[in-house]
Parts: structure tokens; sequence; C-alpha cells
């Protein structure tokens, strides 16, 4: 994709796969899911992670799988909001810029 990708944009994609899975959801399940919209690594993805937990939008436990503890994020009642509040800008944002790109003549 040519266009950069904020901050803000990577927060509210892994707030939304996030919030997709009631009982939470692992790293690994997190990366493949935001690579069906971006092309990002683990590594750019898990700081995300943490930021979003300290920031208390993410809530993480951990539970075994497979003789190992997997860590799952969940999202929590703020997480939810400011994942709203995401929507809603993105939606304001992207329509505008559909109605600058419906002008040129192709």
């Amino acid at each position: 994709m040519v266009f950069n990708t904020g901050a803000a944009l990577l927060d509210a994609i892994v707030l939304a796969v996030v919030s997709t899975e009631t009982e939470g959801t692992y790293g690994y399940k997190i990366t493949q899911d935001v690579r069906k919209a971006l092309d990002v690594s683990e590594s750019t993805l898990y700081p995300v992670l943490r930021r979003l937990q300290k920031e208390t939008y993410l809530e993480v436990y951990d539970m075994e799988f497979g003789g190992r503890n997997r860590r799952y994020y969940k999202v929590t009642g703020s997480g939810r909001e400011k994942l709203l509040e995401y929507c809603n800008e993105w939606n304001e944002y992207s329509g505008k810029i559909s109605n600058i790109f419906a002008e040129v003549e192709r």
C-alpha cells in the first residue's frame, strides 16, 4: 500500500480485530487478521498491544494452550468507547477523501 499508516489507524484496526472475539484473542491471530488490511509485522504489533493495554483499552490474561501459556487480549469498556470514536472519525475522514476522489475524471 502506498499510503502511510499512522499510529491511530493501527490502534483502531487492532481494537476492531480484538473486539470481534468476545473472549479475547492472541497475538499471532491478531497479526494475521490485521494483515488482511495492512502489511505489518509481529514486531510492529506487539508494541501497539502493549500501548493499548497501558492505556486500559485492552486487558490481558494468560491461558494454557498445548502445554504452554498463551497471552490473550480482550477489549475493555473504555477500549470499546475508543473504538467507536475511531470508527466515527474514520467514517467522516474517509467520506471526505472519497468525495474528493469521486470528482477525479477517469
